[in-house]
């Protein structure tokens, strides 16, 4: 196992589920920090802004860099702004994704937007829903954070921000642009940002169908734990399997 540059770890499912760490991912982190190197963490929850995360890190043990946090939220409002200056957003989403928007300049509206930007709200109503359905259908854009069906929790798994982002979609038959993982934009912007070569750089989840397609798509190096969504024995079975595939972050470090 090669040593990088840049680990990029997914959160839910892989550092944490729920508000219980996974206690091998602390152990890792641990690792790689006492030998000077901060890892990346690397979200499709939209839900919390990057000061969130870093709390929420800390009060599981784990002290992580404001500015080696990712969010989907902060990448769907890079690419909304680069895509859609002086257009006016409707937010179906959180603290997260309004502050990231709200800090690239977009200005947020509630009726006539020419974009509706869709994130994980876990206090929706269908009310909610239905204006996102209008809006769409009166002609605005549809960006949706990520396309996660479904999350792990510490009671099990719950409906994703995707398992929205897909109503919306049945319901005006406009599919969304999703900006998460598996799209590469936010391993991308890390890249940028730190000017690292892509050699440097290895991807971290427990979800194949985004945490390592992330980073086969974008075309570094990647980790699958078994830790939440995606079995092992299912993740050897792929086409395109990740670089490596663990039980758990433990066995990286023994």
């Amino acid at each position: 196992m090669r040593k990088y540059k840049a680990y990029c770890f997914d959160l839910d499912g892989t550092v944490y589920k729920g508000l219980k760490p996974v206690p091998e991912a602390k152990e890792f982190i641990d690792y790689l920090q006492q030998q000077g190197i901060e890892p990346f963490f690397v979200t499709n929850n939209a839900k919390m802004t990057s000061i969130q995360v870093q709390s929420k890190l800390h009060k599981i043990g784990i002290e992580a860099k404001s500015d080696h946090i990712m969010t989907s939220a902060i990448a769907t409002a890079r690419y909304v702004s680069e895509h859609f200056d002086h257009k006016n957003v409707k937010v179906l989403g959180d603290d997260g994704l309004r502050q990231a928007l709200s800090e690239v300049g977009m200005k947020i509206v509630d009726h006539n937007p020419d974009v509706l930007v869709q994130g994980m709200n876990t206090e929706i109503t269908y009310q909610m829903l239905a204006d996102a359905c209008y809006a769409i259908e009166n002609g605005a854009a549809f960006v949706a954070t990520n396309g996660d069906l479904k999350f792990p929790t510490e009671y099990g798994f719950a409906p994703g921000n995707g398992a929205m982002a897909e109503l919306i979609h049945n319901v005006t038959d406009i599919a969304p642009i999703y900006i998460g993982k598996p799209a590469p934009y936010m391993l991308e912007i890390i890249q940028q940002q730190f000017h690292l070569q892509k050699e440097e750089m290895l991807m971290i989840g427990d979800n194949y169908d985004t945490d390592i397609l992330a980073g086969i798509h974008y075309g570094i190096d990647t980790l699958h734990v078994n830790t939440g969504v995606t079995r092992t024995k299912e993740v050897l079975a792929k086409d395109r399997p990740p670089t490596y595939a663990i039980d758990s972050l433990r066995e990286w470090i023994e």
